[in-house]
């Protein structure tokens, strides 16, 4: 795009970003930070991170077939561009929740961010302010709940300040629930979550146990149960009387620390659909009734379930291949959930978005948004929160050029008219 001569928009111009790097190069002589091709980010960020760093940002559940099986469903569709549409003041938000966002793009949850870089989440909560996207915080984070959120905030300020796509002085984040065995813990958690801003809860269904992940095994990497990643806990109050309960000092053994965390959070225990009403009643009555997702739903049954249940929105997703090996993808079982429940609750969509063209099919098949994780993984590996800045910003610029070229001025115009099931499925090529 031309700089001068750009039309108003209701949100940044995220194309921009393309001259920006081709200017940089040529004027300045300084290229960009690094290629953001999936493929070539995969390989630098393997460079770049140690084995045990590499081994969990890579693994998938038993042989990996659902990890392929997400990047198969993306290629068995199609989009159909459109001709002479005029798609200069085309507009990339979407309303979600009641807020407004800068587009359709939100960060996934992802534990333990310490093992990708030293300051573990807080880079990638600045970002995601910074650009007016929705950053979703892990139980498993590597920090705590109220550092991730002034971390978000302070993003959001800046980004606002500098018209770089904010549209919240305080950001806008969510919590990723994994609920903890002790009651008195959850509750502990979501009223943290809740005191700091986060505008919604999104429960993660399909991780009661991790899946078998044959590096990780090999090479005993578990980063909680190597003293890694129990800061969350560590400034948690109910946490911390259980501690002392078991006896464990938390300033001389880390590793007790970390395994003591993640056994109550994570392992071991797993909860059927009774136990959903009471959780919600109780994120709504802490947080001022803010909304409650379930994160893992493939089946068109359990998509039901939870809106019988009371949940405001469903994150379709399969964890991206690390949890059940041999699963439907996700895009696979995104049609018939939308079909089923659309209409009534916000659909989110989540496992092996790779690109801009990913994200636009998923929408096209009926999301209103999609969560995107390993690639800003490697982009945090590669060069902190640089890395995850030229990550976002050009898949941003991606998507935005993929909807000016192919004729698509509003993301409510793509919708599954904007694409075309193929006859073949092509087979996966075994990378990202």
């Amino acid at each position: 795009m031309d700089p001068t001569n750009l039309p108003q928009r209701n949100t940044p111009h995220w194309s921009l970003y393309q001259r920006e790097c081709f200017e940089s190069g040529t004027k300045d002589h300084k290229l960009p930070p690094f290629n953001t091709h999936p493929d070539e980010l995969e390989d630098l960020a393997r460079q770049r991170l140690s084995s045990g760093g590499w081994s969990y940002a890579s693994c998938n559940a038993g042989l990996g077939t659902t990890h392929l099986a997400n990047r198969d469903a993306f290629s068995h569709y199609h989009i159909i561009p459109r001709m002479l549409v005029d798609t200069n003041q085309r507009d990339t938000s979407i309303e979600l929740f009641g807020k407004k966002l800068s587009a359709p793009i939100c960060f996934s949850p992802v534990g333990i961010n310490k093992i990708y870089h030293p300051e573990g989440e807080l880079p990638v909560a600045k970002v995601a302010g910074e650009l007016g996207l929705p950053y979703t915080l892990s139980t498993a984070g590597s920090v705590s709940i109220e550092d991730a959120a002034a971390y978000n905030a302070r993003g959001a300020a800046e980004g606002c300040a500098g018209g770089k796509g904010a549209q919240y002085e305080d950001g806008l984040r969510w919590f990723q629930l994994y609920l903890p065995h002790q009651e008195d813990l959850a509750t502990s958690l979501l009223k943290r979550a809740a005191n700091s801003g986060f505008e919604a809860c999104i429960m993660t269904l399909d991780t009661w146990q991790l899946a078998w992940r044959h590096l990780d095994v090999a090479l005993s990497n578990y980063g909680f149960y190597r003293g890694i990643g129990a800061e969350m806990g560590l400034g948690d109050p109910a946490f911390l009387e259980l501690l002392k309960q078991r006896g464990i000092d938390k300033d001389a053994d880390a590793k007790a620390v970390g395994r003591t965390w993640i056994d109550q959070i994570w392992h071991g225990k797993a909860f059927s659909w009774e136990r959903i009403p009471s959780v919600i009643q109780e994120w709504k009555e802490l947080s001022g009734g803010k909304p409650f997702l379930l994160k893992g739903i493939l089946s068109v049954e359990d998509a039901i379930r939870a809106k019988e249940v009371g949940c405001d929105g469903i994150v379709v997703s399969n964890h991206a291949g690390r949890q059940v090996d041999g699963s439907i993808s996700s895009l696979e079982a995104l049609p018939a959930i939308v079909d089923a429940v659309g209409s009534q609750m916000e659909i989110l969509f989540d496992s092996g978005v790779r690109g801009g063209s990913d994200v636009f099919k998923a929408l096209a098949l009926g999301a209103k948004a999609v969560m995107i994780g390993r690639l800003w993984i490697y982009g945090l590996s590669i060069q902190g929160e640089e890395g995850v800045r030229h990550v976002l910003r050009s898949l941003l610029a991606e998507f935005d050029i993929l909807m000016n070229v192919g004729g698509f001025r509003t993301i409510g115009e793509i919708d599954r008219s904007a694409i075309r099931p193929s006859a073949v499925i092509p087979s996966a090529n075994g990378r990202l």
